[in-house]
């Protein structure tokens, strides 16, 4: 069944730039209705991308495919056929297979592979009538938190030259940031869509783990990662996962009030250690919240939670990376070995393969300790589901990051509210949901002294992403959709 997003009207952009804003419902409800052509769309993404070149957001533009998809869309609809995504141009991280479509998983070995075959998410968008526009730019094989990249560039804050986007999904982010898109999927194991949604200012949604179709997208770890999406309100965000997980198709205004909600805020793990900038904006954002009804409750999930949250989760990180990736490369006949891809890391990336992820090397775990993982992780979860039960929360608020996008040439260490830190830190926040399999959605809040944006997560119970994409448009409304947008 076609699910569409509702109708609103919008008066026909009138220029590129006024195309370029369009977020994905408008745009399908715009090319559905005729007041764009899917061919016109493209044309001006293509042209912005052109133009943004800089940011270094996409490894490959599919320029021939993509304008022969939106003629294809533009004969189907005047056909009469319809789809929820007819015509509707999507970034695609470059560690999804895209068939006849260059994917490299961000490193060199595999610049000229073209897989047979889409990931099971990019096929059941296609299937909806979205058109690939490219490729987004990563981390290498996914193994990062600030968007470096040795053969691909650097990615671009497209806030600020000069700035990270965050990582691994360092272009998906920065694409839709600097509007080159109006969505991109993205792929997160400790963070890696929340980190960059939080420093580039857009919405970044991970599900439930294992609700999303994995099969096709280079993994790291088979118990963390998920894929997800990038965009510029939650409402488009709640459109992809619709079409994405087939969900019932569900049309309601979103109330602009928060009465009846709970939040549950800890902050003596989640403002541990935070920017002071970033702490007084998440304030004050809890008192908008409050303002429009909502229950702010201060809890304590303990002493021990950080050192729980981050080892077992880091711990599975590590230890699962090369199980998940030699069987990902051999199932889809990827021309390229393990072995391979480890001798061609960069420094860095590779230094943390030869002590965590090689086996016998001195940081990797043992059979016994990895299964104590497994006795970890389910602390979490429980300490994490208490969130929801004991205290009786919709969900748990907190900064998705601790500070704004630290600059290109200190990315590796920076301080954070005075402390010296490294890159790991970006991620201290979003860890928990990870290791605990939940959903999670970052939205911006605001700017920070240098005009960089400012995230705010929720993390909802696990396997009520609806109802967590439902709060999160509550919250978006009261907020301002734009009120954080460059």
């Amino acid at each position: 069944m076609a699910h569409h997003p509702p109708h609103t009207s919008i008066a026909a952009p009138t220029s590129e730039n006024e195309l370029a804003k369009l977020g994905v419902a408008a745009a399908a409800q715009a090319i559905r209705t005729g007041e764009v052509t899917a061919e016109t769309y493209v044309s001006a993404l293509l042209d912005q991308a052109r133009i943004k070149a800089d940011l270094n957001a996409f490894i490959t533009l599919d320029e021939q495919g993509a304008l022969s998809a939106a003629r294809d869309a533009d004969q189907a609809r005047a056909k009469g056929q319809s789809a929820p995504l007819l015509g509707v141009p999507l970034g695609i991280k470059d560690s999804y297979l895209t068939a006849g479509l260059r994917t490299t998983l961000g490193v060199g070995a595999l610049k000229d592979f073209r897989p047979t075959e889409d990931a099971d998410a990019v096929a059941t968008l296609k299937a909806a009538g979205a058109i690939v526009l490219g490729k987004n730019n990563l981390v290498e094989l996914s193994y990062g938190l600030t968007g470096d990249n040795a053969p691909w560039g650097q990615a671009e804050n497209p806030h600020a030259r000069g700035h990270v986007t965050g990582g691994s999904s360092s272009g998906s982010a920065a694409a839709v940031a600097a509007r080159l898109v109006p969505a991109t999927l993205g792929g997160d194991t400790i963070g890696s869509i929340r980190v960059p949604a939080s420093l580039t200012g857009v919405v970044g949604f991970k599900p439930t783990t294992g609700r999303w179709p994995r099969e096709g997208v280079a993994p790291i770890s088979h118990t963390l990662d998920t894929t997800g999406v990038f965009a510029r309100s939650v409402d488009d965000c709640a459109l992809i996962d619709q079409v994405v997980t087939n969900a019932p198709s569900t049309v309601e205004a979103v109330r602009a009030d928060l009465k009846g909600t709970r939040f549950a805020f800890a902050p003596r793990q989640y403002l541990n250690p935070v920017d002071p900038e970033v702490e007084a904006r998440f304030r004050s954002t809890l008192v908008r919240l409050a303002d429009a009804g909502a229950e702010i409750v201060e809890i304590d999930l303990g002493e021990d939670f950080q050192e729980l949250a981050l080892q077992t989760t880091w711990g599975l990180f590590f230890r699962e990376t090369k199980a998940s990736l030699t069987e990902f490369l051999e199932r889809h006949t990827v021309p390229v070995t393990f072995e391979a891809l480890h001798a061609s890391l960069r420094p860095g990336i590779k230094d943390a393969w030869d002590h965590f992820v090689v086996p016998g090397a001195a940081g990797y775990l043992t059979e016994d300790a990895y299964h104590a993982l497994t006795v970890a992780r389910l602390a979490l979860k429980a300490r994490m589901g208490e969130v929801f039960t004991r205290y009786g929360a919709d969900a748990m608020i907190f900064p998705t990051t601790p500070c704004t996008a630290p600059v290109v040439d200190r990315q590796v260490q920076f301080t954070v509210a005075g402390q010296d830190v490294d890159f790991r830190v970006l991620a201290n926040n979003t860890i928990p949901a990870s290791g605990a399999g939940l959903p999670g959605i970052s939205l911006p809040i605001g700017l920070g002294d240098r005009h960089l944006p400012i995230g705010m997560e929720l993390d909802g119970p696990e396997g009520q992403d609806r109802a967590l994409l439902a709060l999160a448009a509550r919250v978006e409304k009261v907020l301002g959709v734009e009120a954080s947008r460059s």
